[in-house]
């Protein structure tokens, strides 16, 4: 039953209708406008870079605009060089190794970064999602989409760091993660590493789904969390959120929403996903499970029962792959605290 509980609990609220407002925002404005002038294939391109706006939600103005910019700055990479491997046609086993290498490297960089959330989870997201398009739009375009969106985020991150220390001066924030070891950060990027490329051979394997980023993403979500026992725990959320999340997204798509119905739907999922996140992994899944299959229909519709098929067995199989890296790849230290 206590774990039970824990997959229900929620953690202590930290005013996170704040930056899960700011969040939203940043996501409701590049595709409101994307939709008017019916361009909802350049919705991918404003999404991810709007992932900026994430980064130090609860950080102070000096901290939050540095590390938002500098998560700017590498979400646009991870764009430009999942658009390069699209255009070049890289195949679902170059692709695998493409996120192996993104992987590791976002993971390592965010770290010595002091970026957080941890990981690489969203850059190795970016990179698997625009590399799987058939067609992507031209680099130009694309990327200025991009640097739009980013620029919007970080905006209203100083608004709401601005708006946070006026309304509340005396706020605590939340501490920056503590800073790995060199041999800590060496398994740091090694789990990450191995986990997208396992991950990356699995979307190979399971093409027919036609979904691969999602194995990907699965395998590393369980990577960042800062033990051994949360990353386990990370993993199970994983696939009991995501489980739970599909049920839920077969009753939301089994209505034929309009473009506009479904951007309203996408915003107020975004903002739910990111109330709970830092509260409950589970519950978040819930919403992020729905919100990435409207993204995925907003910007080339499919038909929605594969959709839903791909999504549940490439998450299981692409968190499971997580979970045994994590249960493998352990330091020594690791291995005598469990």
């Amino acid at each position: 039953m206590r774990y039970v509980r824990e997959f229900l609990q929620l953690a202590p609220a930290q005013r996170d209708h704040l930056p899960a407002g700011r969040i939203a925002l940043g996501v409701a404005l590049p595709l409101l406008l994307l939709l008017s002038l019916n361009r909802l294939d350049l919705t991918i391109y404003a999404s991810f870079a709007a992932f900026t706006g994430i980064y130090a939600r609860h950080e102070p103005l000096s901290s939050r605009f540095r590390h938002q910019l500098t998560s700017a700055v590498l979400l646009l990479t991870c764009e430009a060089f999942g658009w390069w491997l699209a255009a070049t046609h890289i195949g679902p086993w170059g692709l695998a190794l493409a996120a192996a290498v993104t992987s590791g490297v976002g993971a390592v960089l965010a770290a010595a970064l002091g970026l957080r959330p941890a990981g690489s989870l969203f850059f190795v997201f970016a990179v698997t999602s625009i590399a799987s398009l058939p067609k992507p739009a031209p680099f130009g375009l694309a990327m200025g989409v991009g640097v739009a969106a980013a620029a919007f985020s970080v905006t209203l991150g100083v608004l709401g760091a601005r708006f946070s220390e006026r309304t509340r001066p005396d706020e605590l924030h939340l501490p920056p993660p503590n800073s790995l070891r060199e041999v800590e950060l060496t398994w740091h990027g090694l789990r990450h590493t191995l986990a997208a490329l396992l991950g990356g051979a699995a979307a190979a394997l399971l093409a027919a789904f036609g979904h691969g980023a999602w194995a990907v993403v699965a395998a590393v979500a369980p990577i960042s969390a800062q033990d051994h026992q949360g990353r386990v725990k990370r993993g199970i959320q994983r696939i009991v959120g995501t489980l739970l999340g599909v049920v839920f997204s077969a009753v939301l798509l089994a209505v034929p929403w309009q473009p506009w119905a479904q951007v309203v739907w996408i915003v107020t999922l975004q903002f739910l996903a990111e109330l709970f996140v830092a509260r409950n992994y589970s519950v978040a899944l819930l919403f992020v499970t729905p919100l990435a299959l409207l993204m995925t229909q907003l910007a080339h519709p499919s038909g929605t029962w594969g959709l839903l098929a791909s999504r549940t067995v490439e998450t299981v199989v692409g968190a499971a792959i997580g979970l045994g890296v994590v249960w493998v790849v352990r330091s020594a230290e690791e291995r005598r605290s469990v």
